[in-house]
């Protein structure tokens, strides 16, 4: 028969590692100074709370390294802080998932499991055939699937339409002397609409 279990001689079933006690005296193997070492930043309160990246003080190596100089606009994508990604949905997914006649947007896509979320913007590519007359609303178009979907019978309504690089700056004066002529040929008109009034 098999010893009977007693309160005294209970064991864990894996054995444990008793934890470090610190402060504890001299006689604790962990005393004086706890296993931190003398002085420094690393003995004190707080020292395990440094930001990523943090050097002790000195200038730190993303500050240290050259830049990448030029505009940081919205325009200049993929450079500079206002850098944009636009999530990839291919026609051969949206034959396979969806019906003739369907409407196609954001929160479908996402339904469909082809996106996460509807943070990102999403942008249609031309890959693969596309035979179901779809109305699809995205945030950009690829010329080839734009081409295709109207082909099948579709639609392609855009989110955001691309900038236009030609277009000009609001309230940019014009310069030059072509704004000289043009200024001079309005001068007559308005002394001949004076006279005939």
């Amino acid at each position: 028969m098999a010893d009977e279990l007693n309160l005294s001689d209970l064991k864990p079933a894996q054995a444990r590692k008793d934890r470090k006690r610190v402060g504890r005296g001299q006689g604790s193997g962990k005393g004086r100074y706890s296993g931190r070492g003398i002085k420094g930043q690393k003995s004190r309160a707080g020292s395990k709370k440094m930001a990523a990246g943090f050097e002790g003080g000195q200038m730190p190596l993303d500050m240290r390294l050259p830049k990448l100089r030029g505009n940081t606009s919205a325009d200049a994508m993929p450079i500079g802080p206002f850098r944009t990604y636009s999530q990839p949905v291919n026609l051969r997914d949206l034959e396979r998932l969806f019906a003739d006649g369907d409407s196609v947007n954001v929160e479908a896509l996402v339904e469909k499991g082809l996106l996460k979320n509807t943070k990102a913007d999403v942008k249609i590519l031309g890959t693969g055939e596309l035979t179901k007359k779809l109305a699809v609303t995205a945030h950009g178009f690829s010329a080839s699937a734009r081409e295709k979907i109207t082909a099948a019978g579709g639609s392609a309504t855009a989110l955001k339409e691309p900038a236009d690089p030609r277009r000009k700056r609001r309230g940019s004066a014009k310069r030059g002397p072509a704004a000289h002529d043009e200024a001079e040929a309005q001068e007559p008109a308005e002394a001949e609409q004076q006279e005939s009034v």
